[in-house]
């Protein structure tokens, strides 16, 4: 590989300066600085990411609410979704009636709304 003394960088200098100007340097120096900031920071902040991830992967012991997290989770899911099942088939059953979709829920139409009967969803 060779070696890049004082003249080489004094040649690749006055290229930059024909090729981007004069005016342009400064401006390109500090975006330079800013990109190498953004980079500095989001290296940071990876590295800092990795360091918290064992922490977080410890493995939970027998009996701690950690290891019972994701179960609960599931359960309570579970519940909710039995719960959303009972609230619609007691309204089901309260409202016996079905209403066109554009209906308001005393099967009044829906004012200033359009109601096309061809073009609306079977459910």
């Amino acid at each position: 590989m060779p070696n890049i003394g004082t003249p080489e960088l004094l040649i690749i200098l006055l290229v930059v300066v024909l090729i981007f100007g004069s005016a342009k340097l400064p401006q390109l120096a500090r975006s330079l600085g800013k990109s190498a900031r953004i980079l500095k920071a989001e290296t940071k902040g990876l590295r800092e990411d990795d360091d918290e991830q064992p922490e977080t992967k410890q493995a939970p012991q027998a009996g701690t609410a950690t290891a019972a997290a994701p179960d609960a989770a599931r359960d309570r899911a579970a519940q909710l979704r039995a719960e959303a099942a009972r609230l619609e088939r007691e309204a089901a059953a309260q409202d016996p009636t079905p209403r066109s979709q554009g209906a308001l829920p005393s099967g009044d139409p829906i004012q200033g709304v359009p109601v096309d009967p061809s073009r609306t969803r079977q459910s």
